[in-house]
C-alpha cells in the first residue's frame, strides 16, 4: 500500500505541475481550475489514498461500480461526480451519492433526476453534455446533445424541482469538424457556455479536458478537468 500511495502521490504531483503550468501560460490563477480524479475501474482503497493526498473531487462513469465504492468511502470528505452516460433506471441510485451529474443530455433524464432528487431531499447540480460531433437534433456517439439544443435543456433543468443548471461538459470528439482539434473544440464549448450564462448566470462550470488534453482545456477556460490515467495509471480492462 505504501508503494501505491507513493505512486499516486508522484502522479498527482505531475498532474498538478501540468495544470499549474497551463494556468500560468493562459494567465489564469491555479485556483480557477478544479481537478476531478476519475477513479473508474479502480478500488475504494485508491480513493482512500487519494483523499489522504488531498483530492476532494472524484468521478465515476458506471453506477454499478460507483454505488458500492461511494458507500465504502462515505466517511471521506469527497464530492462525487457522475460523468458517464446515464440510464434512467440508474438515476435513483446515482442521486444517492453524486453531487453533480456531468452527462445530462435529454428531457427524459431531467425528469427522472428531478423525481429522484425530490425523493432523496437533495439539490443536484446538472451539467449538460455537449456533443460537438452531433448534427442539429441528434445525440453524439458518446452521449451529449447538439449545441443548438443546450438552451432548451438548460431551461428544463432550471424549471425542474431539485435540480440546478450548473454548466456544460464535453469530451473532445473523435469525429466531425473538431476531431483531432481539442483546443478548437474547447473554444467552441466556451462560446456555448457564454451564451448559457447569459440566460442562467449561475451555470458557470465548464468540465472539459482529460489526461491527454487538459492543457488545451485550461487554455480555453475550463473550470474543471477530469483526469484518470495520468493519476491512477493505465486502466485494467473491464470484463
Amino acid at each position: 500500500m505504501t508503494d501505491r500511495r507513493t505512486q499516486l502521490a508522484d502522479n498527482l504531483a505531475q498532474v498538478e505541475e501540468r495544470i499549474s503550468a497551463a494556468c500560468a501560460a493562459a494567465g489564469r490563477k491555479r485556483e480557477e481550475v478544479t481537478l476531478i480524479v476519475v477513479t473508474k475501474t479502480y478500488p475504494a482503497s485508491d480513493v482512500r489514498l487519494l483523499a489522504e493526498l488531498g483530492v476532494r473531487h472524484v468521478a465515476e462513469n458506471r453506477d454499478q461500480d460507483a454505488a458500492p465504492k461511494a458507500a465504502e468511502c462515505s466517511d471521506l470528505p469527497l464530492t462525487w461526480h457522475f460523468v458517464g452516460q446515464l440510464q434512467t433506471n440508474k438515476v435513483r441510485s446515482v442521486v444517492n451519492y453524486a453531487g453533480l451529474v456531468h452527462s445530462v443530455d435529454r428531457n427524459r433524464l431531467v425528469t427522472a433526476l428531478s423525481t429522484a432528487a425530490v425523493r432523496a431531499g437533495r439539490e443536484l447540480d446538472c451539467l449538460i453534455q455537449v456533443a460537438l460531433d452531433a448534427e442539429s437534433g441528434a445525440r453524439g456517439e458518446r452521449g451529449g446533445v447538439a449545441p443548438d439544443a443546450v438552451a432548451a435543456l438548460a431551461d428544463a433543468i432550471a424549471e425542474a424541482e431539485g435540480l440546478r443548471p450548473a454548466g456544460l461538459m464535453t469530451v473532445a470528439p473523435l469525429e466531425g469538424p473538431y476531431a483531432g482539434r481539442p483546443r478548437a473544440a474547447f473554444d467552441r464549448l466556451m462560446e456555448i457556455a457564454t451564451d448559457l450564462r447569459a440566460a442562467h448566470p449561475a451555470a458557470n462550470m465548464v468540465s472539459a479536458g482529460m489526461s491527454a488534453d487538459l492543457e488545451d482545456a485550461v487554455a480555453a477556460g475550463a473550470t474543471h478537468v477530469r483526469v484518470g490515467s495520468a493519476v491512477l495509471g493505465v486502466r485494467p480492462r473491464l470484463g
